[in-house]
């Protein structure tokens, strides 16, 4: 009994061996498929990393803007660089933001190309398209010209009140204190003075001496005017920002260093304020003037 016993229990271990197998056969099926279904998947992965690395590029290119090509400076500005006249629109031309090309016209305002252009032989001389001749000189008229063109408000009122302030104090400036500040200054510049003054006479040079000394004296008279009258307690002529009457008041005073003038203080204050205000829009052409005056002083000391 106990060997029957023995075998009977023994022998149906074996069936159990060969249904493991079945079992284990079929869990390791679904694993070997869950491997093949694991390639296509990672393969598409892979084909579209690919595909994004490839696109990328691509928009990329699409993306960056294509490079512009360089503007043309669409206002020429002809002018010579001791002037304080031509000063006065080169500081206004950077004061404004004028993309603006700048040629030095020393030497060539006789030449024939210069007259076919302006007759009057002139500078500062600006070129634009739009104009009736296409050049415009004067500074003052440059600068209307241009204001009006651009809506420089800032720089010159539309308002007809304070426009015919502005207008007032530049052809004051103009008419009264330029010819006194030219007739000081130009003969220790080297300047020719114009047709009809005694410093354009073959006049005695001590003639010529009182005429010069005369004019510094009369000076204060209409600079005092500018002061009391169009400034009137205001920094600027302007108001609280300089306008285009104020550049060519700054840029007329700059001369008078040529002759040591003895500014009242308003009047430094004034400069120093304008420099202060538009930086190196005036700073850059007055130290071509400043330039300037020290070469003629250390030449009449040598």
């Amino acid at each position: 009994m106990a060997k029957a016993a023995t075998k009977s229990t023994s022998k149906p271990a074996k069936p159990a061996t060969k249904t493991a197998k079945p079992a284990a056969k079929a869990a390791a099926k679904p694993a070997t498929k869950a491997k093949a279904a694991a390639k296509p998947a990672a393969r598409a992965t892979a084909k579209a990393a690919q595909a994004t690395a490839r696109a990328a590029p691509k928009a990329t290119a699409r993306a960056a803007p294509k490079a512009k090509p360089a503007k043309k400076p669409g206002l020429k500005l002809s002018m010579l660089k001791p002037s304080v006249n031509n000063m006065t629109v080169r500081v206004f031309a950077r004061a404004a933001g004028f993309d603006h090309a700048e040629t030095d016209a020393w030497g060539l305002t006789r030449s024939p190309e210069f007259l076919a252009r302006n007759p009057a032989h002139l500078t500062p001389m600006i070129e634009d398209k739009g104009l009736p001749r296409g050049v415009l000189w004067e500074s003052c008229a440059i600068m209307q010209y241009l204001a009006n063109k651009h809506g420089l408000e800032k720089f010159y009122p539309k308002a007809p009140a304070k426009r015919a302030m502005i207008d007032s104090a530049m052809f004051y400036l103009v008419g009264t204190l330029y010819p006194y500040v030219a007739r000081a200054t130009y003969p220790a510049l080297g300047f020719p003075q114009y047709a009809g003054e005694v410093g354009h006479s073959d006049a005695h040079p001590d003639r010529k001496s009182e005429a010069q000394k005369a004019a510094a004296s009369a000076i204060a008279e209409p600079l005092e005017v500018f002061h009391s009258f169009f400034r009137n307690g205001k920094p600027f002529i302007g108001g609280s920002n300089p306008s285009i009457a104020d550049i060519r008041l700054a840029a007329t005073l700059e001369f008078l260093a040529v002759i040591d003038y003895a500014l009242p203080q308003w009047a430094k204050d004034y400069m120093a304020a304008m420099e202060k205000k538009l930086g190196n829009a005036y700073a850059e052409p007055a130290g071509d003037v400043r330039g300037y005056i020290a070469y003629v002083r250390s030449q009449a000391k040598a």
